[in-house]
């Protein structure tokens, strides 16, 4: 895939499933060795109830023959809390200007400030360290776990937490 071809971000459809279950499986797996299966994460194989009908999001990003490059979920865990989950680009479309990431954090983000969510919390391997850079760009904050607004459930993989608090 050419580092030049376009990408639209579009609501999760059950017809992207097995797409952002394969993307997001590749990136951990292969790319970063993480050793997490599907069953470790169930939350991919029931995005509507894990993500849309609590309220939260999940966006995708694909490419111009519609093909799933980039996913990003937001699950709301408190009224004023919501969890970003599942961010993930297809290494050919990483590091774009206004790229798939750009695009689907501005999602993720619009939907947040939209739906009254004040505070967001991530977790991600320690060995991502590429996220962590852009997780901190944006202006999230490396947290101990005892920081956090809420308890959720994450499979520690060695595992940093991040918080961002919107104006």
């Amino acid at each position: 895939m050419s580092k030049n071809t376009l990408t639209s971000i579009v609501p999760f459809r059950d017809e992207f499933k097995d797409q952002v279950v394969d993307l997001i499986l590749h990136i951990q797996n292969v790319e970063a060795k993480v050793g997490i299966s599907a069953s470790d994460q169930p939350d991919i194989l029931a995005i509507e109830s894990c993500y849309l009908d609590e309220g939260g999001g999940f966006w995708v990003a694909l490419n111009e023959d519609g093909q799933v490059v980039g996913t990003i979920g937001l699950q709301l865990a408190a009224p004023e809390v919501g969890v970003l989950k599942k961010f993930f680009v297809d290494a050919a479309f990483r590091g774009m200007q206004n790229g798939p990431a750009i695009q689907l954090y501005s999602a993720l983000i619009g939907h947040a400030r939209a739906s009254s969510v004040r505070t967001i919390v991530l977790d991600t391997p320690a060995v991502a360290t590429r996220s962590h850079a852009f997780y901190k760009k944006a202006g999230f904050t490396q947290v101990d776990k005892i920081a956090l607004p809420i308890h959720y459930d994450y499979p520690d993989r060695n595992s940093l937490l991040f918080r961002l608090d919107l104006d």
